[in-house]
């Protein structure tokens, strides 16, 4: 029954005097089989060393990932983010000293490619991530670069004698570090282990090109973009140069172009750090899509306080601005909760499970192609400092059971229940909601393709919003709060839904023209 054809029937049936029937939502959706086809436009973040150990060392391996490729299927994700695989002498890898090979604690550039063969065979695309603004100071370049008649000293950013080697970088910290003589200082902006690539040199810019040729042509599909707005943005004072941001989108259509020799199909996402959304758009053009990190924050407010603070108008707002600069319909995103640099979901939450599940309802009905950081789908807690951020996924009830990672101490917090073990098979489950969520992008492609305009006559205990499509859209609808909330549905000029086609749980109801939407639950309706 269309949208169009249950108003009519409501008519008939109250001009012959019969009292029209609640239209009751569907059951509550069962996992989905895992046979279902991957292309929910969802990504999913792996930190390679806490997720699957298949060599016993404690440390997780490409080879584990692979492993765990059903899962990732089962969750429904269409590409998985890799964090940095290369050789590091950090745990974290975002100080590279060979960019063209694989840590050796993660495996080998074989076990790479079988990665990638057995991830395209479920449909999953593999991103890994570029380390690009700087390289390790153990890295052959840095270490050749010390000398200043090497050609590699002008692959560096070094003070001189005009220099204030006071100055705060973009990061707050120190810009300017000694050099192991002690006679120059070199730039490093995150830490003095992370020396900045001078992208002035056209040496290191064709080189950091070849870097990513190369790791395509080994079967990825494309690259995040670590910290893509520094290879410019240094100081403090870069913050809002516009000097800085031509020359970084500058070098990232360079770059673009030059990959596209290799793959014109390469994703590109990028780490660009800024409060507003509307910073995001002139990223669009060399990119595919940037993290919006100013919405990360809106939607767990919103999910924290039951309220939706004007949250669908501010998004219809921020898309409005996105497409302005792209040029087409589609809306270019990249949504989030958290990353491996910012404290859990469920810990920002403070442990709230339905506000977790309103938080992932949320992201997973938005325009663009929506991140989730591993763990998050069991509910995961976590709090700085940065290794507990990224520690071991739990896959079984037992820190002890074979494939567990070890290299860091699990949080008592992170009990026997927030493990896919127990998590699996029980429909309730936060996995489970997170399946049927990534599933819902999968069976209603306005949610997935579709555009974004703001339902603006929600309550403010509702966050709703249409899913625009030439095939017919959708209203989605977030209650927030822990009571029952109705919303009517015969507003003038909008569109009239009418059938309720998804809901997280039961007891959904249009009663006439009013929709009743039970307490933290989600719908779709046509």
């Amino acid at each position: 029954m269309t949208c169009r054809l249950v108003p009519t029937l409501l008519a008939a049936l109250l001009a012959l005097g019969i009292a029209a029937p609640a239209v009751a939502a569907p059951a509550t959706p069962t996992a989905p089989s895992t046979s279902a086809p991957a292309n929910s436009g969802v990504w999913y973040e792996v930190f390679v060393r806490s997720w699957y150990d298949t060599n016993g060392d404690g440390i997780g391996d490409l080879n584990g990932v692979t492993a765990k490729l059903d899962y990732l299927k089962s969750l429904g994700v269409s590409g998985i983010w890799l964090t940095p695989i290369n050789p590091s002498p950090s745990y974290h890898g975002y100080d590279v000293t060979n960019y063209e090979a694989v840590n050796p604690q993660f495996g080998t550039l074989a076990d790479f490619r079988k990665l990638t063969t057995a991830a395209h065979a479920r449909g999953i695309r593999v991103i890994v991530d570029l380390v690009a603004n700087h390289s390790s100071n153990e890295h052959p370049w840095f270490k050749a670069a010390q000398d200043p008649r090497d050609a590699h000293h002008d692959w560096y950013v070094w003070a001189n004698q005009y220099t204030d080697l006071d100055t705060l970088s973009a990061t707050g910290g120190p810009s300017w570090h000694a050099a192991p003589d002690g006679k120059r200082h070199y730039l490093g902006i995150f830490v003095a282990q992370m020396p900045d690539l001078n992208y002035d040199n056209p040496a290191v810019r064709s080189a950091m090109i070849d870097v990513g040729k190369f790791w395509l042509k080994q079967g990825a599909d494309g690259f995040r973009l670590d910290a893509a707005r520094h290879l410019y943005d240094n100081f403090a004072s870069d913050d809002d140069n516009p000097q800085a941001l031509a020359k970084n989108l500058a070098f990232w259509n360079e770059f673009r172009r030059g990959i596209d020799h290799v793959d014109p199909h390469a994703y590109l996402v990028g780490e660009v750090t800024r409060p507003l959304a509307s910073e995001l758009a002139p990223w669009f053009k060399p990119l595919d899509a940037a993290f919006n990190f100013p919405l990360a924050i809106e939607l767990i407010k919103a999910a924290g306080s039951e309220r939706n603070q004007s949250l669908a108008a501010t998004l219809e707002h921020t898309y409005a601005r996105y497409r302005a600069v792209t040029g087409g319909s589609a809306i270019k995103d990249a949504p989030f909760l958290s990353n491996h640099d910012q404290e859990r979901v469920m810990s920002q939450l403070a442990g709230n499970a339905a506000h977790m599940r309103t938080a992932a309802a949320m992201l997973l009905t938005l325009p663009g192609q929506p991140y989730i950081y591993y763990g998050e789908e069991l509910g995961t807690l976590g709090k700085k400092p940065d290794p507990a951020l990224r520690e071991p996924m739990r896959w079984e009830r037992a820190t002890t059971a074979k494939g567990e990672t070890t290299w860091e101490a699990v949080d008592p917090a992170n009990g026997p229940a927030i493990s896919v073990q127990a998590q699996a098979d029980d429909p309730q489950s936060l996995l489970n909601r997170y399946r049927t969520l990534i599933h819902w992008r999968i069976a209603v492609p306005a949610l997935r393709d579709g555009g974004f305009r703001a339902y603006p006559h929600a309550s403010d205990h509702l966050a709703a919003w249409q899913r625009t499509a030439p095939s017919g859209g959708v209203l989605v609808v977030h209650n927030l709060s822990s009571s029952t909330q109705t919303m009517a549905l015969d507003v003038p000029g909008e569109p009239h839904y009418a059938r309720l086609i998804e809901q997280t749980g039961p007891g959904a109801t249009i009663h006439g023209t009013t929709l009743s939407v039970p307490a933290y639950t989600s719908v779709v309706l046509q």
